[in-house]
C-alpha cells in the first residue's frame, strides 16, 4: 500500500517534523543545556544531552512526519560522523535556514533557484568562519575537551590521553566492570589476546616474558610432530616459545598444556585473526618485530625460520610486544604514513592509523566506570564527545562559536535577501545557548556588540572575558560542518513538493546505545 502526499499538506507535515526534531534537541545546546530521558522497550531508560543520540530516537506515529524526520536527522548524523560533535548546532541552523527559506518562497522566490543561490554564497560564509580560526594551545585543547564533555574530570582524562599519542584512533574507550575509571597506556605493539585455550592464562594473570622464540604458521597446526625439531630444542634449552597459527587441533593443544605443566615452561598458542586484511597485517607486523619467517608448510619449519621477541606482556585482554626502533620499522612507519595520504575507506584508515600509532606513540585504553549502567552509558557518550572534539580542535579553533557566528551574521550583506537567510540563521546558536542558561540574551548581546565583539560571556564562570583569553572555544571544523549539513538538508526540503510512502514500518535504524556499550 502506497501513500501520496503533495504540496500544502506535505509542507505542513514538514514544518511539524522540523520543529518537533529541532525544538527537542536544541534545548541541550550550551553548557547549561538540559538532559533528555530516552526510553526503550527492552532496556532501562537512560539520560543524555547528546544531540545526535536524542535526534536518532525521535519518531512519530504519523508516517509522513516520520519520513521527514529521517531526512532531517541526516544533517545531524552527517555532522556527527564527520567531526563527532556539533549535531545540536546543526539542527538549530537547519530550523532557521528552512523557515527563512519558506519566507523567501512566499515572497516570490523560486525554490530551485533559491537552493542554487544559497549553495553559491555558502563558501563566502565558510571563509569568514575560517578567517576567525587559529591553532589551539595545550590549555585550549584541555578546555575543548572539558566543554565538550561538560566535565573537568572527563576533559582532563581525554586531554592526558590525547597529548600522549596525538591520535584519536589510538585511544580506545571501553566499559569498566566496576565503578572506577582508569587509563591504561600501552607502549608497544598491541593486539587482542586470542589463545587456543583458557588454560594458558587465567583471568588474573599478567605474564611478562623475555627472549621468547617465535614461530608464525599461516595455517592450522594439527600434529605436534610438525614442530618436533623446534620443540625438542626448546625442551633442552628450557626457553619460552610463542606459536602463532590460524588454529590448533585439540590433541595438539592438550599436549602443549601437558608439556607446560610438566616442564614449567611458557609455550603459548596464539590464534591469528581468521581472515581478511587484519590477519595479513598481524602476520606482517609479527614478522617485522620478531624476524620470524611466516611459514605455510610444516616441512619448512626449521631453526632458521624461528624468530625472537625480546619482551612480551600477556593479559586476558591484550598482548603487547615491546621493541626498539630498527631501519625496517622506520621503513614500515614511512609506508603507513604514505598509505594514510591515499583515499582509504574508514575501516582501512582506522586500521592503518592504529598500526602507525603502535609503531610510534603507543595506545591508550580508557576503562569508563560508574555506579549504574545508566550513568556509565551517559559517561561514555561524553568521553566520546570530548575525544572527537579535541581531535578536531587540533586542526583549528574559534573562540566561542555562538559569538563568532553572530559576529559574522552582522558582517554579511544584509541588504541581500540571500545573505539575510544565513544572517538570521547564524544568530540562532547564541540566542539558544543564552536562553538555555536562563540568561537575558538581549542584554548580553548588546554588551558584546558594544565591545566590538572583544568580550564574550562565559556561562560557566558567570562573567565576561576578553575574546583573546577566553576558555569558551570550539573546533572550527565542527562549526563549518554544522553549517554545510544544515544548509544541504534545508535546501533539499524546500525544493520538495511530493512524497510517496511505501508500506510504513518502524524505524529499524534507530540508535541502539545498549549494543554499543
Amino acid at each position: 500500500m502506497k501513500m501520496l502526499v503533495t504540496k500544502d499538506t506535505l509542507r505542513s507535515k514538514m514544518n511539524e517534523a522540523i520543529d518537533m526534531l529541532c525544538d527537542t534537541v536544541k534545548t541541550t545546546l550550551g553548557p547549561k543545556g538540559s538532559n533528555t530521558i530516552i526510553d526503550h522497550s527492552s532496556f532501562t531508560p537512560f539520560i543524555t544531552n547528546d544531540g545526535v543520540t536524542i535526534a536518532k530516537n525521535i519518531e512519530s506515529d504519523d508516517a509522513v512526519i516520520n519520513t521527514i524526520l529521517e531526512l532531517a536527522k541526516e544533517a545531524a548524523i552527517n555532522t556527527d560522523n564527520k567531526v563527532g560533535d556539533g549535531t545540536t548546532t546543526t539542527l538549530v541552523l537547519l530550523q532557521s535556514i528552512y523557515h527563512n527559506c519558506l519566507l523567501a518562497i512566499e515572497n516570490g522566490q523560486n525554490p530551485l533557484i533559491l537552493k542554487k543561490q544559497l549553495n553559491a554564497i555558502l563558501p563566502t560564509t565558510i571563509n569568514k568562519i575560517r578567517e576567525s580560526s587559529r591553532r589551539p594551545t595545550k590549555k585550549e585543547l584541555l578546555n575543548i575537551a572539558t566543554i565538550s564533555s561538560n566535565s573537568k574530570e572527563i576533559g582532563k582524562t581525554i586531554y592526558d590521553a590525547y597529548t600522549k599519542v596525538l591520535n584519536k584512533s589510538s585511544i580506545i574507550l571501553k566499559e569498566s566492570n566496576n565503578s572506577l575509571t582508569k587509563i591504561n597506556f600501552q607502549k608497544g605493539y598491541s593486539f587482542e589476546t586470542l589463545l587456543a585455550s583458557p588454560y594458558f592464562l587465567s583471568p588474573e594473570d599478567n605474564i611478562e616474558i623475555t627472549n621468547a622464540k617465535t614461530l608464525i604458521y599461516n595455517s592450522s597446526l594439527n600434529d605436534i610432530e610438525e614442530i618436533s625439531s623446534i620443540l625438542n630444542e626448546i625442551l633442552i634449552s628450557k626457553e619460552n616459545l610463542l606459536l602463532f597459527a590460524e588454529d590448533y587441533h585439540d590433541y595438539f593443544i592438550n599436549q602443549i598444556i601437558t608439556i607446560n605443566n610438566q616442564e614449567h615452561l611458557h609455550i603459548f598458542l596464539f590464534k591469528l585473526p581468521s581472515y581478511g586484511t587484519n590477519k595479513l597485517n598481524i602476520i606482517s607486523d609479527l614478522s617485522l618485530l620478531s624476524n620470524a619467517e611466516p611459514i605455510l608448510n610444516p616441512s619448512l619449519i626449521t631453526k632458521e625460520n624461528i624468530g625472537l621477541i625480546k619482551h612480551i606482556k600477556i593479559t586476558k585482554d591484550y598482548t603487547t610486544i615491546a621493541f626498539t626502533m630498527t631501519p625496517s620499522i622506520k621503513e614500515t612507519i614511512k609506508k603507513l604514513k604514505n598509505k594514510l595520504s591515499t583515499n582509504l575507506n574508514d575501516i582501512d584508515f582506522n586500521c592503518t592509523n592504529n598500526r602507525l600509532a603502535m609503531f610510534t606513540k603507543g595506545l591508550v585504553e580508557i576503562e569508563i566506570g560508574a555506579p549504574t549502567i545508566t550513568e556509565k552509558r551517559e559517561k561514555k557518550m561524553r568521553y566520546t564527545d570530548a575525544l572527537w572534539a579535541i581531535d578536531t580542535a587540533n586542526n583549528g579553533i574559534i573562540p566561542g562559536s555562538g559569538l563568532i557566528l553572530y559576529k559574522i551574521s552582522e558582517e554579511l550583506d544584509n541588504s541581500n535577501p540571500l545573505f539575510q537567510i544565513f544572517s538570521n540563521a547564524l544568530k540562532e546558536p547564541l540566542h539558544e545557548i543564552l536562553s538555555n542558561a536562563g540568561l537575558p540574551k538581549e542584554e548580553i548581546i548588546s554588551f558584546i556588540k558594544q565591545s566590538n565583539y572583544q568580550k564574550i560571556y562565559n556561562i560557566l564562570k558567570d562573567e565576561y572575558e576578553d575574546i583573546s583569553k577566553t576558555e569558551v572555544i570550539d573546533p572550527t571544523e565542527v562549526v563549518i560542518n554544522s553549517l554545510i549539513n544544515a544548509t544541504s538538508i534545508a535546501t533539499m526540503l524546500i525544493t520538495t513538493t511530493n512524497l510517496v510512502i511505501n508500506e510504513y514500518q518502524n524505524n529499524l535504524n534507530k540508535i541502539n546505545d545498549y549494543n554499543e556499550l
